[in-house]
């Protein structure tokens, strides 16, 4: 019997979402979400190896390879901070063990979502795995039930339902303008064949189709002004969770949105996405960029902190090309390593702590040494300063749309200097000076921080030649 790891990446967090579901006591489920979540991990590096052909359902190529390795990596990485994070929420009882088994069942459900959304070759599965890892997240982001986190569940299900039925209706559409070409049933639906006759399709409903797709699935990338749910469901539940959103869940969204973004462009009479897409990414990157200024809530900063880069990611594909859609690929994944890092000092900090509010969190890096210079550093990552990997990627975007468009580019490197600015000013207050609020130790896993703050270093100095041409290839199909 061959081995298929694309039917392993799916069934190893399926099965462990049911053993999870009835398994009871903190120490076993806190074992196995690691085991499930590494196993996935080894599993997805396979594909490097071996890639299964295209089905009806599922496959794999270039572009969602890197989904897809980043994705069950981070979520390896999370399960490991979600560990010793959920020890404390048990023992200082903010988490009751009969949620306890939920909450990890819900982690590995969200897991195998997020895979299948990933490595769907259909896209009405494609949307009907969004949706349940969307289900999921609520779920999850309500998980305390104290008053703010059931609004922001309940906030962060109505603007995502909203948002997922105009992502249903565009991907109707498309499935219309592809059926007098390709004709009724599946074959419509997958995605390889359309790819393969997009350019016959009806142009005008390919274009109205990415209108409702790009807001629907916007909303899911947390692009401005569709971003209103994701600062809630950061600040409200529980970190890890607010590491798996920014990290990993906001990108799968970006990555259906890609995958629809290279079916226009395969058709030569269509209307080109691109500056639908860079003018969403500007005003959220502006917008996030001052609403920096105004949050007294870590986690609510950083979440803003998350839509200003999302803008960047949009920017970058929507202006296209060779250069910019590497620098595009290149920055969100630098982003998901670097902000599931931060997430990860933040979530610790929060527990010694007892507060969220930045107010009380003063002389970190003489409290807590290495949870503040480890936000320290998260900070100078995602600041862009070099020589991390996020300096790179956005040097990069900046030099290719001066080269194409420099008003535009001036636009991008204020709000950019705006938002770190903002940052720096927070960081100060946060790290330095006079220690403030309790101080309280913590049973603190930080290996999964400085793995990925290592990883970031190391992305701005050298990229080996194989990881170039391989981002080299998945930014000439993004067109």
């Amino acid at each position: 019997m061959n081995f298929d790891p694309l039917a392993a990446i799916l069934l190893i967090p399926a099965l462990a979402a049911a053993l999870l579901a009835v398994l009871p006591g903190y120490g076993p489920t806190a074992r196995l979400n690691v085991v499930a979540a590494f196993a996935t991990f080894a599993v997805a590096l396979s594909l490097f190896v071996t890639r299964p052909s295209p089905g009806l359902y599922l496959h794999v190529d270039d572009l969602n390879n890197v989904f897809i390795v980043l994705t069950t990596f981070v979520g390896f990485t999370t399960s490991v901070f979600s560990a010793s994070y959920i020890r404390h929420e048990l023992e200082t009882g903010r988490l009751t063990s009969t949620f306890l088994r939920f909450y990890h069942a819900m982690y590995q459900l969200l897991m195998f979502a997020m895979n299948l959304a990933l490595t769907a070759n259909n896209i009405g599965l494609m949307w009907v795995a969004i949706e349940l890892a969307t289900l999921t997240t609520v779920l999850m982001v309500g998980i305390y039930r104290t008053h703010e986190a059931l609004e922001a569940a309940w906030k962060y299900f109505i603007l995502g339902s909203v948002g997922i039925a105009l992502a249903l209706f565009g991907t109707i559409l498309v499935y219309m303008a592809a059926r007098p070409v390709i004709g009724e049933g599946l074959d419509a639906m997958v995605w390889t064949t359309l790819a393969a006759r997009a350019a016959d399709f009806d142009p005008a409903l390919l274009n109205v189709a990415f209108v409702f797709l790009l807001l629907g699935y916007g909303t899911k990338v947390g692009l401005a002004p569709l971003h209103a749910w994701l600062p809630d469901a950061h600040a409200e539940g529980p970190t890890p969770i607010s590491a798996v959103l920014s990290g990993l869940l906001l990108n799968v969204a970006l990555y259906a949105l890609l995958r629809f973004k290279m079916l226009l462009a395969l058709n030569p009479k269509a209307v080109a996405p691109g500056p639908l897409m860079v003018t969403m990414g500007l005003i959220s990157l502006v917008f996030a960029a001052f609403m920096l200024y105004r949050r007294r809530d870590i986690k609510r900063m950083f979440a803003y902190s998350s839509i200003e880069h999302m803008g960047i990611i949009a920017f970058a594909f929507g202006m296209g090309g060779p250069l910019a859609n590497f620098a595009g690929l290149l920055h969100m994944t630098m982003h998901s390593l670097t902000k599931s890092a931060i997430f990860f000092a933040v979530g610790h900090i929060a527990q010694a702590k007892g507060t969220q509010q930045i107010a009380h969190m003063g002389g970190l890096t003489a409290t807590h040494p290495l949870l503040g210079w480890g936000l320290v550093l998260g900070v100078v990552a995602i600041a862009g300063l070099p020589p991390l990997g996020l300096f790179m990627s956005e040097f990069l975007v900046v030099t290719s749309t001066f080269a194409r468009e420099p008003w535009l580019a001036l636009v991008l490197v204020a709000g950019i200097l705006i938002g770190v600015a903002a940052l720096f000013l927070r960081l100060n207050a946060i790290a330095f000076g006079e220690p403030r609020g309790a101080c309280a130790e913590t049973k603190a896993s930080y290996v999964p921080m400085f793995v990925h703050f290592a990883l970031v270093f190391v992305a701005g100095i050298y990229m080996p030649p194989a990881l170039v041409a391989w981002f080299q290839n998945v930014a000439k199909l993004l067109g």
